[in-house]
């Protein structure tokens, strides 16, 4: 299990035991090769945050994991006696020989080699419905947008994550954290749980806070339900329409509306000046707003405002 790529701190650290940073009760084991900076390695081996960290993700039977950053299985092992089926991914072939004898053991597990990102998550069989995962920060947002967006079938996340990157998923309008990963994690999910994790329960030692976060696809409305825009999570050919529209807008995040918005194109259907300010007023949003100053469900109210084309409106079904 790996956490964010972060420089170590200079400070004075005790020393782990046997020097390979294994937890209390797994000294049996073959020591951990060093961690690489490279990889953002830094082994969780606090045994109760490790045991709080699985009770919270809530595995069951039914669950099909997706683990990103396997290592030598600490985290593994726990998920193995609670899930269906465990897709472990490791970058770090150092490994290859600790996984490949875990798989024996456990025929739940199926182990893949390299990077989750440039693997066709859609093509996992059978499909995750959990992701579970310690992220280093440069696959943290891409890993749980692709996830979101790519994997209808995946319907909770339960990840490590840096602190302000965890504060940055779930923030609020008009905050220096809220951005459009806000806006478009927000759509899609709700959160459950935050559990602070400090430096001391890795080896290395991070230089800041984590924070281990649980949320949940939010779920669609029944068949003839009326709902409000953004209270239903989008269908996945809106969320990629919405994506375009949000990331475009907080772009240039100081700027207002009517400035950044007009020029914008998407089959066929390119948004005039008049455009956003028409669907602004018809919101009762000031033709003076700025992109961090709505929330998830103006944003989805703004691109209906605006008649914004899908895949699904463009053929007029769903996708």
């Amino acid at each position: 299990m790996r956490m964010a790529k972060r420089p170590t701190s200079g400070a004075r650290r005790p020393r782990a035991p046997h020097g390979d940073g294994q937890a209390a009760g797994e000294r049996s084991r073959p020591p951990r090769p060093h961690a690489l900076h490279r990889y953002g390695q830094n082994h969780l081996v606090d045994g109760n945050i490790l045991r709080a960290i699985v009770q919270q993700a809530a595995v069951g039977p039914d669950d099909v994991v997706l683990e990103v950053g396997a290592a030598d299985g600490q985290l593994t092992r726990p998920l193995l006696d609670r899930a269906r089926l465990v897709h472990a991914f490791e970058i770090d072939q150092r490994y290859a020989a600790r996984l490949a004898q875990l798989a024996a053991e456990h025929p739940n597990l199926s182990v893949h080699a390299g990077d989750a990102l440039k693997h066709d998550l859609a093509a996992l069989d059978p499909p995750p419905t959990t992701l579970v995962a310690n992220l280093a920060y440069n696959i943290a947002i891409p890993l749980i947008m692709t996830t979101i967006a790519g994997s209808p079938q995946m319907k909770r996340w339960a990840v490590m994550v840096q602190k302000e990157l965890g504060e940055r998923l779930f923030a609020v309008p008009s905050t220096k954290a809220y951005s459009a990963v806000s806006v478009l994690v927000q759509l899609a999910c709700r959160r459950d749980e935050v559990r602070a994790v400090p430096p001391a329960a890795f080896r290395p030692q991070p230089r800041v806070d984590s924070s281990f976060i649980t949320f949940f696809r939010r779920v669609p409305a029944a068949a003839g339900t009326a709902t409000a825009a953004g209270e239903a999570p989008p269908l996945a050919a809106e969320y990629e329409a919405m994506d375009q529209l949000v990331r475009r807008a907080f772009g240039q995040r100081r700027k207002v509306l009517t400035n950044t918005l007009p020029g914008a194109a998407r089959a066929g259907v390119t948004l005039s000046h008049e455009d956003v300010l028409r669907a602004l007023d018809e919101l009762g949003l000031s033709p003076a707003a700025r992109p961090e100053e709505l929330a998830p469900p103006q944003w989805a109210a703004l691109a209906q405002a605006l008649a914004w084309p899908s895949a699904a409106t463009e053929t007029g079904g769903h996708a």
